[in-house]
């Protein structure tokens, strides 16, 4: 009996048919489905990033004329002004630290707090902490700036009850950051809440009724269970807050606009002072540049340690 080739047999050659024609007829309405969204993605994210990429190496003008500088924008950035970028680095990342982690575990703390509620509960509990995710951040921030105010803030009103001082929450230069990074943590992360929530919701009950009958108490299955189980959503969450850190801007710029003698810049209200106010658009390009590598670092050491293989 002759051999069979099972390669032929399964994929039998089908003369005629021009291999670039067969993929089109077969995927090519697929890839018209996605076109309108990789045209934007191209023009509205691709190209900038590119062209601000070229730009930092450039003496940009708007109106012609400059020329290519190497690395001397990236040497501006951080020796220009006084070292404020450096300064505005600094305040960055004490605001993505003290903010990220709050969020992380406030998002657990509620979320958890949900879980053992009905189903209708739950529902209720995750559309109510998730308004401030559909709220503007304009308007949020212009909130906790009317609450801050030294004469006729709710605050200070809420301190003068007791007899205390005013505070001059958005004016002293020592806990002005501070006051921002407070608004921060007092607005509930509404998309760790949901997320948390959901991913608890998803994992397996006899995980836990098999705990139970070793005697382990609900803190027990929380940190035994709950937490490595949830590791992906944690390490999203994580990502996406501390993405959002880094590049806060309207908050700063609404709360306080002045700046408070830098004590308050950050790395994007730099940014737009260099493009809007000074006109630097080389310098400008060069700290996106940096903000890009900073998060894509700190991103791929949370990757590193917060990754999981784990399936159920």
């Amino acid at each position: 009996m002759a051999d069979v080739d099972i390669t032929k047999a399964s994929n039998p050659a089908r003369p005629g048919v021009n291999p670039i024609q067969d993929f089109i007829r077969k995927y090519g309405w697929s890839y018209v489905f996605v076109l309108p969204s990789m045209l934007a993605f191209t023009v509205f994210t691709l190209i900038p990033v590119i062209w601000a990429f070229i730009i930092s190496f450039q003496d940009f003008r708007p109106r012609g004329g400059g020329g290519w500088v190497g690395f001397q924008n990236y040497t501006d950035a951080f020796t220009t002004q006084n070292g404020v970028f450096v300064e505005a680095l600094k305040n960055t990342a004490f605001y993505a630290l003290v903010t990220v982690t709050a969020n992380i575990f406030i998002g657990l703390f509620l979320a958890s707090l949900i879980q053992p509620l009905s189903a209708r509960f739950q529902t209720f509990f995750r559309a109510a902490y998730y308004l401030p995710a559909v709220t503007s951040a304009v308007i949020i921030a212009v909130t906790w700036r009317w609450l801050f105010n030294t004469q006729w803030g709710f605050l200070n009103f809420l301190l003068s009850l007791v007899g205390a001082e005013p505070v001059r929450w958005l004016s002293d230069p020592d806990i002005a950051l501070q006051s921002v990074i407070l608004s921060t943590v007092f607005t509930i992360p509404a998309a760790g809440v949901v997320l948390f929530s959901a991913a608890m919701g998803s994992v397996p009950k006899d995980f836990y009724e098999a705990a139970e009958l070793e005697g382990a108490g609900p803190i027990r299955k929380w940190w035994s269970i709950t937490l490595p189980l949830i590791k992906s959503t944690t390490l999203y969450v994580v990502v996406l807050y501390t993405i959002a850190s880094f590049e806060v801007f309207e908050k700063v710029y609404i709360m306080v606009p002045s700046g408070v003698g830098n004590s308050t810049q950050t790395i994007v209200t730099q940014i737009y002072q260099s493009v809007f106010q000074q006109f630097r658009y080389g310098v400008a390009s060069a700290q996106a540049i940096v903000l890009f590598v900073i998060i894509a670092t700190i991103a791929v050491v949370q990757f590193r340690f917060l990754k999981t293989d784990v399936e159920y």
